[in-house]
């Protein structure tokens, strides 16, 4: 039997009612909800912890929820990168790594999302802040928002900063949702930033989270690009993580089957089985 690429597709969350009846079977209870999700995909971004950090026992019970080979890509606590300077928050910073090791082997990536305020003048800050970071029991990546990171020569030095630290670079696609005259993102929390997008990568793992609007017109230009890219990252033996995310999340996870269908269309890669139909235990009901 041949094996899968190593390939991850996921969305930010899992536990969002209005996928009952499409993404989830019908009359799917809240506390099957993860259960449901990693039987269809097997990552999810985990977007609840940059809220708040849940107990042990809930860190426990997503990992015994979830498949073997299923991964978890926690996002830092936002009172970690959102407070200003990130090596004050190190103790809390490596209080979160070490929560969540309960995951286990369903640990994937941690990721840090930097505010747009935090800008290339905070890079000795950035690279001592990584440097303590226990990288060799967790993967860690990057996401940078201020504009000044994406200029050539600060771009090319945190690439190959990154690179010498072992840490991920995360690519944040939000074209689509700048595409048309509306705004998809009207009703949102946080807005996505209008950014540019590079194929970067620091280390053998591309992680990629992909903002889609949510009328199929605006984002599949974009979905065609990734699937390209992301075709010949796994040919060169890349391990991809690729999220998808729509300001109307109802929409997230139709965009990201549609991504995974592009993507088995255009190459004769095999793919881990995403989408498989419910089975009888996961749709059984409880009383209680």
């Amino acid at each position: 039997m041949t094996t899968p690429v190593p390939f991850y597709l996921g969305c930010a969350v899992w536990a969002y009612p209005d996928w009952v009846g499409a993404f989830y079977p019908e009359r799917t209870s809240p506390r099957k909800f993860l259960n449901c999700y990693s039987d269809r995909l097997n990552t999810v971004e985990g977007n609840t912890t940059f809220y708040a950090v849940p107990p042990v026992k809930t860190v426990q019970k997503w990992r015994s929820q979830t498949p073997p080979g299923f991964k978890f890509c926690p996002k830092f606590p936002q009172t970690v990168t959102h407070q200003g300077l990130l090596l004050p928050q190190l103790p809390a910073a490596l209080s979160f790594i070490e929560r969540m090791q309960h995951l286990g082997d369903r640990l994937g990536i941690l990721f840090l999302q930097l505010p747009p305020r935090y800008s290339p003048e905070q890079a000795e800050d950035l690279r001592n802040f990584l440097m303590a970071l226990p990288r060799e029991t967790s993967a860690i990546a990057l996401e940078v928002r201020h504009p000044h990171w994406f200029y050539p020569q600060v771009r090319e030095q945190l690439n190959a900063g990154l690179a010498q630290l072992g840490v991920q670079r995360v690519i944040l696609d939000t074209r689509s949702v700048y595409s048309s005259s509306g705004d998809p993102q009207a009703a949102s929390r946080n807005r996505k930033p209008q950014l540019p997008v590079f194929p970067d990568y620091s280390t053998t793992t591309s992680l990629i989270r992909f903002i889609a609007h949510p009328e199929p017109q605006y984002q599949d230009p974009f979905l065609a690009e990734w699937v390209g890219q992301v075709a010949d990252w796994l040919k060169c033996d890349r391990t991809v993580y690729f999220f998808v995310h729509c300001p109307v999340e109802r929409h997230s996870p139709k965009i990201a089957q549609t991504f995974y269908q592009k993507l088995q269309a255009h190459s004769s890669l095999i793919l881990p089985p995403f989408f498989k139909p419910p089975s009888p235990a996961v749709e059984q009901l409880s009383l209680f």
